[in-house]
């Protein structure tokens, strides 16, 4: 597996493995409110970010060149620059449960200490997403802090986590 820089042709492969309105909330909270979800929309929600820059979205893809992966990488806080955020982790639901996200996740780690020498990273996840969450803590991810997001679909605990590098 090899992180690489996102291409708006990904979009279409990512938007097609969320497979419900619950998938896509606790994969992007309240970002797109939009199901189902399509590439264009994905892009069009990534435009602006990465014309602003501090913005990094990542495809993993296997050794045949396959995208099996995605997440983003952002800057939180215009004035700082020691800690970052992953976003939108999502791996081909074929692939889950296989190592394929904690993988890419510590690519993703990698990444954010050689390539933006960050000394924090960080992430929410919903206590419903038990399976992410234990991918998280399996590459180090601690919890910090817990709130309530008002979901379309209801109200929701988010799991703040952290990790120091």
């Amino acid at each position: 597996m090899i992180l690489r820089d996102f291409k708006k042709e990904d979009a279409k492969f990512i938007a097609g493995w969320i497979n419900s309105e619950e998938e896509l909330y606790k994969w992007s909270a309240d970002r797109f409110n939009k199901y189902p979800l399509s590439g264009n929309d994905i892009n069009e929600n990534y435009a602006p970010q990465l014309e602003a820059g501090r913005f990094y979205p990542l495809t993993a893809v296997d050794d045949n060149g396959e995208i099996i992966g995605h997440f983003i990488i952002r800057y939180p806080k215009d004035d700082d620059d020691s800690s970052v955020r992953f976003g939108f982790v999502i791996v081909d639901p074929e692939l889950r449960g296989k190592g394929c996200g904690k993988e890419m996740l510590k690519l993703g780690i990698e990444y954010a200490k050689e390539k933006l020498a960050v000394s924090r990273i960080d992430l929410g996840v919903f206590e419903n997403n038990e399976s992410a969450m234990r991918c998280y803590e399996s590459v180090g991810f601690k919890a910090f802090s817990k709130r309530k997001c008002e979901m379309p679909i209801g109200i929701w605990n988010c799991v703040d986590m952290e990790l120091f590098l």
